[in-house]
């Protein structure tokens, strides 16, 4: 049975919406909510041992169509950026490990998966629709949130991505 926020971003996935209408908002910088959990070997993550890191928080799902889309950016923004301080967490919101494995199984990512399987990450974060994704900056604060998939290797994620590692 799905839950109701299981449905939000169920709805919020697929209805359409026009090429360049979601873009990146600047938020006041302030420090993230709660981000620990596992990683897809077992291991537990926790997004303060990133700091002096600018990070990308990616809030996914198998099931959404624009969060498949933009995964393979995120490798070529990974591998652009390799030797810098940069990191992508990507949050699978809503699902276990085994039904996301098919899904990575067909790309070969350099970044860590994490898992929030009953959506509780992703409530504290406040995230409605999936994709969803924050930039938080080397200090350790949350400086942008995209609702909306992108391609991150180019355009305003990779602009915004570059200023945040040259400060």
């Amino acid at each position: 049975m799905m839950t109701r926020l299981g449905w939000l971003f169920l709805i919020a996935s697929v209805l359409p919406f026009p090429v360049g209408a979601v873009e990146f908002r600047k938020l006041e910088a302030k420090p993230p909510p709660l981000l620990a959990t596992l990683d897809i070997n077992g291991s537990k993550r926790d997004l303060a041992s990133y700091k002096g890191q600018v990070v990308l928080v990616n809030f996914w799902a198998s099931w959404c169509p624009p969060c498949r889309k933009e995964m393979p950016s995120m490798q070529r923004l990974m591998q652009k950026l390799a030797g810098k301080p940069f990191v992508i967490l990507a949050m699978d919101s809503g699902e276990n490990r085994e039904e996301a494995e098919p899904f990575l199984k067909e790309l070969r990512l350099d970044f860590p998966i994490l898992f929030d399987p009953e959506s509780e990450i992703a409530k504290r974060w406040r995230v409605f629709a999936m994709p969803t994704s924050f930039l938080i900056d080397k200090q350790g604060l949350v400086r942008y949130v995209l609702p909306g998939g992108t391609e991150w290797d180019e355009g305003d994620g990779w602009r915004l991505i570059q200023a945040m590692l040259a400060e």
